[in-house]
């Protein structure tokens, strides 16, 4: 069975619930014109299991690196029996057997993988999505709950919205602002903020950047936030952004291969939904319904009931009154189930 649509009716995070409920099995490729960019998510029953993005697709070996857990040897070693001895195992399934890293480390970066191309999808407003249902060709190292990730997405969304004022595109361009001759720059940064510094040029935007440094772009655009915020860094967004946004059209539908070798049934059109009100409007009826029923699932007992309550009514006005309370609440739900995850695989 395949199903498609373009987000603005049907928007990812509901895709990912659908699928989530729906304990599907089968292949999810979403494309932006607007972005120039796709991603793919492989779900195994509901669960999501493998996940790239063409962008930047987070590597494991640079990933493995870039945290220190592996030398540059190792990887070498690792890509020239892909490459030189036809071993057709992952990077990751190689470096494991050679004892350059653990098992409980390697399923950590795959999650890290997994999740970084994931929050990246959930923070697209347009562009088409394209499910198709079939066996997904691989054996999945690591099984990841989709709530999980559509809670924590919920909270990134959220604090893009805040930063937002700063960062209004990740087609700004960062360039240095020009020193102060009144005063010395004195500059305290971590390690990590130093490596996005040295890297403007004043001609990459952030999504160039993000991808030179094979980070995602959300860790890129908050630590440009945090430059920007204190007179480092200013942005500049080219015009042409402005034009394409103004004068965007819908994106194509994108071509996937078949999963499987039967034939796939024509696609079902999903019916559209309401659209998402503006940030700036007061909270709906409706949506106060969100809190109060996140209030009663709670009361009677029922924790993912009120978790995925209370991720909707951010998701759709992350300004409510009491936004700051409930995204406590789901950060501290977050990482009670991590630490459930880690101990007991479920």
């Amino acid at each position: 069975m395949a199903i498609e649509g373009p987000l603005r009716e049907l928007g990812i995070h509901d895709v990912f619930q659908l699928l989530d409920l729906s304990r599907k099995t089968g292949t999810l490729a979403v494309s932006s014109e607007l972005r120039d960019n796709e991603g793919t998510v492989l779900f195994e029953k509901g669960r999501v299991v493998a996940a790239t993005i063409k962008s930047n697709p987070h590597r494991i070996g640079e990933l493995l690196l870039r945290s220190g857990k592996v030398t540059e040897g190792d990887v070498i070693k690792a890509r020239s029996a892909q490459s030189e001895h036809g071993d057709t195992r992952r990077l990751g399934e190689i470096l494991l057997e050679m004892g350059a890293i653990s098992p409980k480390e390697l399923e950590r970066q795959i999650r890290l993988q997994i999740e970084a191309v994931v929050f990246e999808l959930l923070s697209w407003r347009e562009g088409f999505f394209r499910y198709e249902e079939g066996d997904i060709g691989e054996r999945a190292m690591i099984e990841i709950s989709t709530e999980s990730l559509l809670m924590e997405g919920a909270r990134r969304i959220d604090e893009w919205s805040r930063i937002a004022d700063r960062v209004p595109s990740l087609a700004a361009v960062p360039v240095l602002a020009p020193v102060q001759e009144d005063h010395a720059p004195m500059l305290d940064l971590l390690p990590h903020e130093w490596e996005v510094l040295g890297m403007i040029d004043g001609a990459n935007d952030l999504r160039a950047l993000a991808a030179m440094l094979s980070r995602s772009e959300f860790d890129v655009a908050k630590i440009v936030y945090g430059l920007v915020s204190t007179g480092v860094v200013e942005l500049k967004v080219p015009t042409e952004f402005a034009d394409r946004v103004t004068t965007r059209v819908p994106t194509p539908i994108m071509p996937m291969r078949a999963v499987s070798d039967r034939a796939i049934p024509s696609p079902v059109q999903l019916p559209p939904v309401p659209q998402e009100p503006s940030r700036d409007e007061p909270p709906t009826a409706e949506q106060v319904d969100d809190l109060e029923r996140g209030y009663r699932a709670l009361k009677r007992g029922d924790f993912d009931g009120a978790v995925k309550a209370w991720a909707q009514l951010l998701q759709t006005h992350p300004r409510h009154e009491l936004a700051e309370k409930i995204r406590g609440g789901l950060e501290s739900a977050a990482r009670l189930r991590s630490l459930m995850e880690a101990r007991y695989g479920d």
